[in-house]
């Protein structure tokens, strides 16, 4: 919807910010080390956030993940309703730069970004809304778009050796040419029989492995020994977060390249690791670093720095897989990053035209603002009270 204001955003203010916790029909399975992601049988329980302001809406997403990271459901709807909507209410809309102030002043960072997947869905809902406001996608707004498509990866995770070909095969199948593998769920040996399973299924599979933080120094640079013989392209996360002294040791010794994930939540954090010369490749991520305004921040000092990039996400559905598509559209991330919301839930919110995925390869949306259509009828049925609930 192109709102009155269209073309001119200076007038245009945030009048309205609604959240709804929504209960998703979940796909596949899905683990990391910290525990369960997706279960079949169970919903999956998105927090979209539709902004308004004198009669254009956007919309944003939250992806709780508790076993990923500290927001849920509960605490995502609590931080906006009672803390970032009331510092930007009557805002204008186009002050990106200024809400993202605002938010850190109603929740502040502490040791990195605070309640960063909060903000990531008020910061996404603007950037749609400005889009649509101007009848323009994302990257219009940024003047930045260097590709037209995004390669996906095919995730695995939480299966045995036994069982990977067959998930393997699957992506396959759909035309996915490269696979990310989960690790750390199990012991080092349990481990690399994954991967090693996955190579000999995938044997030219661009293939890259994610540990979630669950290795030791110790046991990360056993394991990327081992993983160089496997032909890993890259060890994401393999070390806790904040253990940067660990971290800058293993780059330094590490047979394959080290990513960073949830070590980057803040742009600065990256600052820190690219003056220690610790790390190799900057992973992406819109919700983990605030929404896209910090994102292309990190992105752009990657790129300065000359730090590879990547990209990832937190099994999105559609409005997070846009997002996504834009910001990794807009740097040129070339290399397949892992948006995996497809493989595990089903945007039934969205309708008309919406993500293309063709054979593992994602089109940037066109449309304005994310490209993506909301049924706001069927976000309202799906809609729980996530606060009641937890009450009873």
């Amino acid at each position: 919807m192109i709102g009155p204001n269209a073309g001119d955003l200076s007038g245009l203010t945030i009048d309205r910010v609604e959240t709804f916790a929504v209960a998703l029909p979940t796909l596949r399975s899905f683990g990391v080390s910290g525990g369960a992601v997706a279960t079949v049988g169970t919903p999956s329980v998105r927090v979209l956030v539709k902004v308004s302001a004198e009669g254009v809406t956007g919309w944003g997403e939250a992806t709780p993940i508790p076993a990923w990271t500290y927001e849920t459901s509960e605490s995502i709807v609590t931080t906006i309703e009672r803390y970032l909507a009331p510092a930007v209410l009557g805002r204008p809309c186009w002050d990106l730069d200024g809400v993202s102030a605002a938010f850190d002043r109603a929740i502040n960072r502490g040791f990195s970004i605070g309640a960063p997947l909060a903000k990531a869905a008020v910061d996404v809902a603007l950037h749609d809304l400005l889009g649509r406001a101007l009848g323009v996608p994302v990257g219009v707004l940024w003047g930045q778009r260097r590709q037209e498509t995004v390669e996906l990866g095919w995730m695995v995770s939480g299966q045995s050796a036994a069982e990977v070909a067959d998930r393997v095969a699957e992506g396959r199948e759909l035309g996915y040419r490269a696979v990310k593998v989960k690790i750390g769920l199990h012991d080092e040996r349990a481990d690399l029989d994954v991967v090693r399973s996955v190579r000999e299924a995938a044997p030219d599979a661009p293939l890259w492995v994610d540990a979630n933080q669950a290795y030791s120094a110790s046991s990360a640079l056993r394991m990327a020994r081992r993983l160089a013989e496997l032909d890993v392209h890259a060890f994401e996360q393999p070390l806790p977060a904040n253990d940067v002294a660990g971290l800058r040791r293993l780059r330094q010794d590490s047979a394959v390249p080290v990513a960073l994930d949830e070590s980057l939540r803040h742009p600065s954090d990256l600052a820190t690791f690219v003056r220690l010369d610790a790390v190799d490749i900057a992973i992406a991520k819109v919700q983990r670093s605030g929404g896209l305004t910090l994102s292309r921040r990190l992105c752009a000092l990657a790129q300065d720095s000359g730090v590879s990039l990547m990209g990832s996400g937190l099994t999105d559905s559609d409005l997070g897989l846009a997002a996504s598509l834009h910001l990794f559209a807009a740097f040129g991330v070339d290399t397949p990053v892992d948006l995996n919301g497809r493989q595990f839930v089903d945007s039934v919110y969205a309708t008309g035209e919406t993500v293309l995925v063709r054979d593992g390869v994602a089109q940037v949306p066109t449309g304005p603002g994310l490209g993506v259509e909301v049924d706001e009828q069927v976000v309202r049925e799906l809609a729980l009270d996530v606060l009641a609930q937890r009450a009873s």
